[in-house]
């Protein structure tokens, strides 16, 4: 049986990890300046985070929602603190799109609408909702397709305006990510972001902050959205909430109600998947990882402005693009194959960085050293 290949793939086996580095099945080290797509929050293998599960694994790793689990009401607490969204209400998943696509549901059942406003560019995840709110015709298969998404420019407060007044009595919901991650790196405007806000409350829609990748401490703040100083109604959560371990969630204000039946799970919230992300959390604390993000973000960020071949940097914090000059598209290649050094990419000429929040400067040094040399040797 052969794997259904949907991927293009890096022909690199990576078997061990540690920290921000990892090994593929030749031995050979690199740099981890990706974290597997913005996933790694604490580090590969954090030995708090293994301990963590290990122990979970020996009491009990599954039971349905169907029973009190004290460790998800242990981990609402813990997110309760570390967000202050104190009396948010929490509801447990397994990744990012079906966050997603439960707090898209949630605000239908909770307006009783069923039109939604996204953006150019965006990206939700590949659920049959999230994905129709997602700006790329190409990963939206025939039955995902539906009238109800309206798609608006990015930051663009005149057409957000206009859209609420054509349609008062109609919006559900509007999602926004706080930083667009796969489009590039762009970052929501505070002033859009208060735009949503206010328009919210005006029609009586709901703001779902989409913080599946900008969330979790890796701005700087525990959400990007927070920069505007507003709350929304809705938080998205996944990625580093888990640091590898699948896990999920919607934080959702507390003048939303639920009801028996509304949104369901399996998996979502099981002893080991609260156990990792309640560990994820023990050490972001312990560690201050918020303002390490910050603080080696702002370093990493100016040090790539004075770097000569690289065009244009955005993003905040340990979430960052840098556009490179032309002649310099196949730079991400050569980091990878001749310096040894994972990144991300985003089109068409994008570099995108997501490492560890417990990143140090030495290592961001190893990276801009890298950096360096793969531009010379594009310009041999």
């Amino acid at each position: 049986m052969s794997l259904f290949n949907v991927y293009p793939l890096n022909p690199i086996a990576i078997t061990k990890a540690n920290g921000s580095r990892v090994w593929d099945d030749k031995g050979q080290e690199y740099l981890d300046m990706y974290g597997g797509h913005a996933v790694i929050s604490i580090g590969h293998t954090h030995p708090h985070w293994v301990k963590r599960i290990e122990d979970q694994l020996h009491q009990i790793a599954f039971y349905s929602n169907s029973v009190i689990m004290p460790i998800q009401e242990e981990l609402a607490k813990a997110i309760n603190e570390i967000s202050g969204k104190k009396d948010f209400q929490l509801f447990l998943c397994n990744s990012g799109a079906e966050a997603n696509e439960n707090a898209l549901k949630l605000a239908s059942f909770h307006t009783g609408r069923k039109k939604i406003i996204a953006f150019k560019k965006a990206f939700h995840g590949r659920t049959s909702l999230a994905v129709a709110a997602t700006d790329n015709p190409s990963i939206i298969a025939p039955v995902n397709e539906t009238d109800n998404i309206i798609f608006l420019p990015f930051n663009d407060i005149d057409a957000l305006d206009a859209c609420f007044k054509q349609n008062e009595n109609n919006i559900a919901a509007v999602i926004i990510e706080g930083i667009q991650g796969v489009a590039g790196i762009h970052e929501a405007s505070n002033a859009f972001l208060q735009a949503i806000r206010k328009n919210c409350d005006q029609f009586g829609a709901v703001y779902i902050a989409d913080s599946v990748q900008c969330g979790y401490g890796r701005s700087g703040k525990f959400f990007a959205h927070d920069f505007a100083g507003v709350h929304a109604d809705i938080y998205s959560m996944a990625k580093g909430m888990g640091n590898g371990f699948p896990v999920g969630a919607i934080l959702i204000a507390p003048h939303i109600q639920a009801k028996f039946g509304m949104l369901g799970t399996t998996f979502g919230g099981n002893p080991l998947a609260c156990a990792a992300a309640l560990g994820v959390i023990e050490v972001m604390q312990k560690d201050h990882l918020i303002q390490n993000a910050q603080e080696q973000g702002d370093y990493l960020i100016n040090a790539l402005r004075n770097i000569k071949g690289v065009k244009t940097v955005r993003g905040k914090g340990l979430m960052i693009g840098f556009e490179m000059e032309e002649g310099l598209e196949d730079v991400r290649k050569v980091l990878l194959n001749d310096c040894k050094i994972f990144t991300g990419e985003a089109k068409p000429n994008v570099i995108r960085l997501l490492p560890s929040l417990a990143i140090t400067k030495t290592d961001i040094d190893l990276f801009l050293k890298g950096l360096q040399q793969a531009i010379a040797l594009l310009h041999q």
